[in-house]
């Protein structure tokens, strides 16, 4: 009737324990208690390492998973963003293919759920196979202020068709740079209830495009022709210059951050005390070279998530090598505080902390098996995780 874990440690989504404690679910993975080891019986299973919840990815583009290894590391991001429209367009069958070997990888390696970007339908049919639960995030852009009521009834039949399937989706802006003010008064509109996620200051030059109109993005909107008379300098920071718009959101997931100062974090916390600051390290690494204000975030009591990105940014999609390029940068965050992120916050942020996200009674958030860790608890490049439910 019932399954018996016990571990090295046990992290409950928001604490690290140490032995002696037994993890007792359903058979259906349902947390039931967390009890001492004299009075949890027989049929323990021992394991050496920690027992966490599933992992929360709370940034993914899953829709992506065809590019894997097929745009170089280190472009810088408007190149990269450049191949990302180009390779867009293959087969049907080879991108649907990529996407199940991306959700097989995400469920081995412990991922209960994924906040995920979608600019089509193309991960409809696997998502509806409910392996892992998804927020789909029905991402829309445009320079073309003219366009934005094409834009937003473009967005409203997918996020139905997600919708009508069973799995929660919401309309959100790419990014600051990539919407106009007329596209974003619209999509402020159907914000509700949801959970809104937004591309947040990946770049320098993001911010430089808002605060004076100068800069690299000048270039990137002149080869894709597009006409910025429209658009006016705010003389703040990209975010900031979002913020009236952003803040209808009920919660927010402000992605990547690699540029974002403690004004800004202070601003986005006094408009939207309901945003999770997720990051994507490897993604950034991988496009930049660059590395978000870990440390800033925490000093600001900043609730943190992580994510992965897409196969074209990323060498996996796995949480632990997420968790383990936090700690090679910044090597005094415990590792229970980076769990909670990849765990309880996540689960949070995505609105699923009712089922998902830590172990207590009723709820069913998975329960995963990392290993390698090193005598004082921390990251190797051995460390690794699987999934146990």
């Amino acid at each position: 009737m019932y399954q018996k874990f016990q571990a090295t440690q046990l992290f409950t989504g928001t604490e690290l324990l140490e032995d002696q404690l037994v993890l007792i679910t359903q058979k259906n993975g349902t947390v039931e208690a967390i009890v001492g080891i004299e009075d949890a019986g027989d049929d323990i299973q021992s394991f050496e390492g920690i027992l966490s919840p599933g992992f929360i990815n709370a940034h993914c583009h899953l829709e992506l998973s065809h590019m894997k290894n097929m745009i170089p590391a280190k472009t810088g991001l408007q190149e990269f963003v450049k191949q990302i429209v180009s390779l867009r367009k293959v087969d049907d069958q080879v991108i649907a293919a990529a996407i199940e070997k991306a959700e097989d990888e995400m469920l081995a390696n412990g991922i209960v759920a994924v906040g995920d970007i979608c600019n089509t339908l193309d991960t409809l049919e696997q998502k509806r196979k409910n392996r892992i639960a998804y927020y789909s995030f029905v991402e829309l852009y445009d320079l073309d202020p003219e366009r934005a009521v094409e834009k937003m009834t473009a967005g409203l039949a997918i996020q139905k068709q997600y919708e009508d399937n069973g799995i929660r989706a919401s309309l959100v802006p790419h990014a600051p740079y990539s919407v106009t003010f007329s596209l974003w008064k619209l999509l402020a509109e159907h914000f509700e209830s949801h959970t809104i996620s937004m591309h947040n200051q990946e770049t320098l030059a993001e911010n430089e495009f808002f605060e004076t109109k100068t800069g690299s993005f000048l270039g990137m909107y002149e080869r894709t022709k597009v006409a910025l008379d429209f658009f006016k300098a705010t003389g703040l920071s990209s975010v900031r210059s979002v913020l009236p718009y952003f803040q209808k959101a009920n919660k927010s997931i402000l992605v990547h951050n690699s540029f974002t100062s403690v004004e800004d974090i202070q601003a986005v916390h006094a408009a939207m005390p309901n945003t999770s600051w997720c990051l994507c390290p490897n993604a950034n690494q991988y496009i930049e070279e660059a590395m978000p204000p870990i440390a800033l975030l925490k000093s600001q009591n900043a609730s943190i998530v992580v994510g992965t990105d897409s196969y074209a940014s990323n060498w996996s999609l796995n949480i632990l090598d997420e968790l383990k390029t936090i700690q090679k940068h910044n090597p005094t965050i415990p590792l229970a505080d980076m769990l909670q992120w990849a765990t309880f916050n996540g689960a949070a942020a995505l609105q699923m902390d009712n089922v998902l996200g830590s172990f207590e009674k009723g709820k069913k958030p998975g329960v995963v098996l990392i290993e390698g860790l090193d005598r004082d608890c921390n990251l190797q490049n051995t460390t690794s995780s699987k999934r146990l439910i």
